[in-house]
């Protein structure tokens, strides 16, 4: 059975290198991002996204002002964050933000909301750890009932309520809001409840593990009285023209950075072993247009997926390499993949 599939990419804005392995100013890795955009829309890829992080090793910050600017230089492409923190944000002004987005290209933009992977936002912003859960689930509760048309009545614990409130621009149509998830079951029934669609996060390990996630949100869809919706998966990976040249170019840059928030968790460094064992059959889609292109397709039949993100940039990659990486998804990966699922 044929099958429709949206590819797209996304970015956390890694600090990068030029191309004597000196570092570049975040605001450089910023201006490239924009230029990265600008080519992923000329590709004819579906989507890009921009993570929010408040630390050092990725410049973006502030996700809808970066796409704002991809925005005023594309036609086509749509533009959504990967993720929002939701939980150290205010419901309110994320809606304003991307419904303001939303305006700007003429009705592209998304929004993937979750917890993100990171806490820094939660002293930088005054929000307390121990409210970790029940600032997710009050401030996602409340922007679904800003997706809503006309004023909002709204009361929790951890935020003032709102009584008829009006938030502006009013968008000209739906504002496209995933619910990016981790791997828990209980993110997955969340996002189900509200019928929102579910990006996965896959960064480690073999995707198909992932299958049981899946079903269980269309369980839970068909339990809530919700509508079929799609399901979208979010990986690392790297395109070059043959599979030696994309993993020696991504190796060293992948390695320091997966080791630096390795060492910050406690976990054990990774090895050559662990990421060619990730290149193989885990969740890095890393090597030639053939074989990325093979791993996707294997992915989305597995999941049952409407959208794969690449996440093109990962550690100090230099910019030449990113375009590079983009280029070949768009014009060689995508056609594979297309011609093979339908």
């Amino acid at each position: 059975m044929a099958q429709t599939i949206e590819l797209g990419v996304d970015t956390f804005g890694d600090a990068t290198i030029d191309a004597t392995g000196q570092p570049l100013s975040q605001a450089q890795a910023v201006r490239d991002l924009v230029t990265q955009g600008e080519l992923a829309d000329q590709v004819g890829l579906a989507f890009i996204g921009v993570g929010e992080h408040h630390r050092p090793d990725f410049s973006v910050s502030a996700p809808e002002v970066v796409l704002a600017a991809i925005a005023a230089r594309t036609t086509r492409i749509h533009l959504g964050s990967s993720v929002t923190v939701l939980s150290t944000d205010d419901p309110v002004r994320v809606f304003e933000r991307f419904s303001t987005l939303n305006a700007i290209s003429n009705g592209r933009a998304e929004v993937i909301v979750g917890r993100g992977s990171f806490t820094e936002s939660y002293p930088l912003f005054g929000y307390d750890m121990a409210d970790y859960d029940e600032l997710f689930e009050e401030h996602l509760n409340l922007f679904a009932e800003l997706l809503k048309p006309g004023p909002i009545t709204w009361k929790g614990r951890l935020r003032a309520p709102l009584a008829g409130a009006r938030v502006y621009p009013e968008t000209e149509g739906p504002l496209c809001t995933w619910v990016g998830v981790g791997g828990t079951p209980q993110s997955v029934v969340r996002a189900a409840s509200y019928g929102f669609p579910l990006m996965l996060a896959i960064i480690g390990g073999n995707p198909a593990r992932f299958a049981p996630y899946a079903k269980l949100y269309r369980e839970q869809l068909e339990r809530f009285g919700k509508p079929a919706m799609p399901i979208g998966a979010h990986s690392p990976g790297h395109v070059a023209a043959t599979d030696e040249q994309a993993k020696e170019e991504l190796w060293p840059h992948y390695a320091v950075l997966m080791n630096r928030i390795g060492a910050e968790r406690g976990w054990a460094p990774i090895g050559r072993d662990h990421f060619e064992r990730e290149a193989r059959e885990g969740a890095l889609f890393v090597g030639s247009p053939e074989t990325v292109a093979r791993r996707i397709v294997a992915t989305v039949r597995a999941l049952g997926l409407s959208r794969f993100d690449l996440k093109y940039a990962n550690g100090t990659m230099p910019h030449d390499q990113l375009m590079t990486s983009i280029e070949l998804y768009g014009t060689r990966v995508a056609p594979l993949v297309r011609d093979a699922l339908g």
